[in-house]
């Protein structure tokens, strides 16, 4: 088994933003004295980190001081303007750091000083990143699905409280023109810290989705998580728990317009929007329907055991290493569900790591301290919550109409071990109009693909398979709409 490989993958698997984590070291040179022109200006390239690719663009620039400033931009998740703390350019090596999501790129400029070849740095693991001068359209993707103003439909820029924690949220309520009430939905986004319309990978889902639905004749809102975009709050002390007391506050304000029935307001909810919904509606009175995109129905670590295994299994790596990391895993998450300090929890890791991999030489031990030093990211009240919740609890307590639909390649939430699960729960519950579907060649964010690598998100120009907004529509339709008319 090489060691030094499977310190690589556990690095991959531990990051929750790898394109926004660097970090190096601080190097202070005497600035007055260098010449910077060659560096300044804008740089692309390609970070492939094997899991995902993802296309950057550095911005250098020099401040009134004439020092050096720059900021990055993840242009596969639209992550823009991402402030480098710490960036030096001396001897032709152009060094940077971003202290708070621990990043570290190390480069070398070329002799006719159009390129940057480097490394980045992450958690003592190394991934190569070249920069060409200027911008390129590495970045430039085509999303031929999101739509253009003007609508025909009304679109409002909406916000209302959360009175307990005392937050504010924001988003986008759109509406169909006509005359009367209508049904709404409210969407439900998945883990991270997303915007209303849940950018990711250069595609904006709920966008799409609240487009064709408002077209349709139902009414949508979507909004930005707490402490995201333009709501307030705190979003890294968040659980999924505090996501379904802010759904809740949203029901409520949908239910205070006069346009939309209240008798027919239901949840969208996608990968972890799909656990918050049925918890939102085992307690709620007010939910007339749910539909679960890719929802986890397993514990959050039996979803993570799984999730990680399928991934690495269509990056080529063997039974024997994803076997090897499933066992390693298993005892980091055990560690990390006991809920103890975070010193002690830090000293068990180090203990694990110590017996599990073979030490490298004095010099090397540093990358394995550092990996160990990124796990404790893991250990916020988000994620212990998550690895210890079971949905299946939820679930049996809804008796609402349920659509559950997971894609067939589907590698971050497997439909072969949610939907059966799901199915059981709902039975449980007496529920009597549940459908779960497993849709063929579709991936995590329900785009017709190839493998559904994650690799593959920003590189498809479908946003949401048509066939997955006709079906959700018509779904709604019949349990509302129609059923009224009916």
């Amino acid at each position: 088994m090489n060691k030094k490989r499977i310190r690589i993958i556990l690095g991959i698997m531990m990051l929750t933003n790898i394109g926004t984590a660097l970090f190096m070291h601080n190097k202070k040179h005497k600035e007055a004295s260098i010449n910077y022109s060659p560096i300044l200006g804008d740089w692309s390239g390609i970070l492939d980190v094997g899991l995902m690719k993802m296309h950057t663009v550095l911005h250098i620039q020099k401040n009134a001081e004439g020092k050096l400033s720059a900021t990055l931009d993840n242009l596969s998740v639209k992550a823009l303007g991402i402030p480098i703390d710490i960036i030096t350019f001396n001897d032709n090596q152009l060094q940077f750091e971003m202290t708070k999501t621990s990043v570290t790129f190390e480069g070398i400029l070329s002799k006719d000083e159009k390129e940057i070849s480097g490394k980045v740095i992450q958690n003592g693991q190394e991934f190569s990143l070249s920069l060409e001068k200027g911008l390129k359209a590495i970045g430039q993707t085509n999303r031929p699905q999101e739509p253009v103003a003007p609508y025909p439909y009304k679109e409002e820029l909406v916000s209302y409280e959360n009175t307990e924690p005392g937050i504010t949220l924001s988003g986008t309520l759109t509406i169909p023109s006509s005359n009367g009430t209508f049904p709404a939905v409210l969407l439900i986004a998945g883990s991270g810290p997303h915007d209303r319309d849940e950018t990711v990978f250069g595609h904006k889902p709920f966008l799409v989705l609240a487009d064709y639905l408002t077209r349709q004749g139902i009414a949508v809102l979507r909004v930005d998580k707490r402490g995201c975009g333009k709501s307030t709050g705190h979003y890294d002390t968040a659980t999924s728990q505090d996501f379904a007391e802010d759904v809740q506050t949203g029901i409520a304000y949908l239910k205070s317009l006069p346009k939309i029935n209240p008798e027919q307001i239901g949840l969208i909810g996608h990968s972890e929007g799909g656990i918050i919904a049925p918890m939102v509606a085992a307690k709620s009175q007010d939910i007339a329907f749910l539909v679960l995109a890719g929802g986890p129905a397993a514990t959050g670590d039996e979803i993570l055991y799984e999730q990680n295994a399928l991934l690495l299994q269509a990056s080529g790596e063997s039974k024997e290493t994803i076997d090897e990391l499933n066992t390693f895993q298993r005892q980091i998450f055990a560690i990390l569900k006991k809920g103890s300090d975070l010193e002690t929890t830090n000293r068990q890791l180090q203990e694990i790591t110590k017996n599990y991999l073979e030490l490298p030489q004095e010099n090397q031990k540093q990358s394995i301290i550092a990996l160990l030093n990124g796990a404790p990211k893991l250990f916020t009240p988000w994620f212990c919550y998550f690895l210890n919740f079971d949905p299946s609890t939820a679930l049996k307590q809804v008796q609402v109409p349920v659509l559950a639909i997971n894609g067939e390649l589907d590698l971050q939430v497997s439909s072969k071990q949610n939907l059966p699960i799901i199915s059981k729960a709902l039975k449980e519950a007496g529920n009597t109009d549940y459908t779960t579907l497993e849709l063929p060649k579709l991936n995590h964010l329900l785009q017709t693909c190839q493998t559904g690598h994650v690799r593959e998100y920003g590189e498809i120009e479908e946003t949401i398979s048509p066939s997955v907004l006709e079906l959700i529509s018509g779904w709604i339709l019949e349990r509302t709409v129609q059923k009224t008319s009916g």
